[in-house]
């Protein structure tokens, strides 16, 4: 198959909507941030769509196209890729690209033709079965005892499901050999503590062992209890504070959630110490570097006192997943749940690879620290592993 041919026929199978998804990779250069883009049709305002989603080294992004639009972009992105896979309804196609468009072309009919919900954008299909009953759902208040999620406590049911597709991600680095030993700092009233217990021990069937730890006592009492009263033998929740909790010499997983400013940084640093596989922290509240900016470059920006907040939200989260990539870790920061629910929608995502950085990540990372003026707690907290 000829290259224009290959291109002529996968517009027509898009635009007569047979798409269900695709996965576009492998760079032509170097110099080409995105990875890989996947695709899948979606319906916005009961208009079609082909939503791309490009992955980076560290973060995600999403771009929404019409159909009529997508000719422009299929020519875009055979510039920039060269190898394809594709599910289309009736048909399954492979194709390698090579640098002079010589096309290696791989095609097989499908026995039974797939189908694309086009719903499911507006009606997500969840880890957690909307329709089913979960004894700690039920305990918590967000289902009624017949398994009915409660109106006012829909919010939270998304971003528990929210929360375990993160959880399902980490399934890959998590020990197979040994108990999983799982902390969670800042646990709170811990439904996503409780989600985290049940979707890895009860539908995974792992060995894990995992700890809640908050500074209010009621509160870890409360928890405490429903533990005891749904049999949930391997998790217990503990009154204390990050910086003092030292019963654990080493941990797998390290979860944070809205962790208040440095809290944060504290709990990160932990987890680097712990050499901990998998870190997941949601940050919340960070002021420390909004004391320290001063960046007389970006002055129009941070007089304004709502910007200079949000900005340095976003950089602080920034610095924090480059000094986690710098210590050995592969880090993202993607988003945890839709800003209409909360502002506070950021989850830093990390796993030890052990990877070292290279000098010029080092010198960016320097070159970004002193344009803020900026002095990271986490960054002296991990000095040691810095060097």
């Amino acid at each position: 198959m000829e290259f224009q041919e290959m291109k002529e026929y996968l517009l027509e199978q898009v635009l007569n909507k047979q798409l269900v998804t695709a996965t576009i990779s492998q760079p032509r250069t170097k110099s080409n941030e995105v990875k890989r883009v996947k695709l899948k049709p979606i319906e916005i305002k009961n208009t079609y769509h082909i939503q791309l989603e490009y992955q980076y080294e560290r973060i995600l992004k999403h771009e929404n196209i019409a159909l009529e639009a997508f000719t422009e972009k299929l020519d875009d992105l055979l510039e920039q890729f060269r190898q394809l896979h594709i599910d289309f309804k009736a048909e399954k196609v492979q194709a390698q690209l090579s640098k002079k468009n010589k096309v290696m072309w791989k095609s097989e009919k499908v026995t039974t033709a797939k189908t694309v919900d086009l719903s499911h954008n507006r009606k997500k299909n969840y880890l957690l079965d909307e329709h089913t009953p979960y004894p700690f759902l039920i305990r918590l208040g967000v289902q009624t005892p017949d398994g009915k999620i409660k109106k006012q406590k829909y919010d939270k049911f998304k971003q528990i499901n929210r929360f375990i597709e993160f959880i399902d991600d980490t399934l890959a680095y998590l020990p197979k050999d040994k108990t999983v030993r799982i902390l969670d700092f800042g646990s709170g009233k811990s439904y996503l503590t409780f989600a985290l217990y049940h979707y890895l021990k009860i539908e995974k069937g792992l060995d894990i062992r995992v700890t809640g730890l908050d500074l209010k006592k009621e509160v870890i009492e409360e928890c405490a209890q429903i533990a005891d009263d749904l049999g949930y033998e391997q998790l217990e929740f503990l009154v204390g504070d990050i910086n003092d909790y030292n019963d654990e010499t080493a941990v797998d997983m390290v979860v944070t959630l809205h962790a208040c400013d440095v809290a944060t940084d504290m709990a990160l640093a932990r987890a680097v110490k712990w050499d901990a596989s998998v870190i997941l922290s949601v940050p919340c509240c960070q002021h420390e570097l909004n004391t320290q900016l001063d960046a007389p470059g970006l002055d129009i920006m941070l007089k304004h006192g709502l910007i200079k907040e949000r900005f340095a939200a976003l950089a602080t989260d920034s610095i924090r997943a480059e000094i986690l990539n710098m210590v050995g870790y592969e880090a993202q920061l993607v988003e945890f749940i839709d800003m209409e629910n909360t502002p506070k929608n950021i989850l830093i995502r990390a796993y030890k690879t052990g990877k070292k950085p290279t000098s010029e990540q080092m010198v960016g990372y320097q070159q970004f620290k002193q344009m803020l003026n900026a002095k990271p707690f986490l960054e002296n907290e991990l000095k040691d592993y810095l060097n």
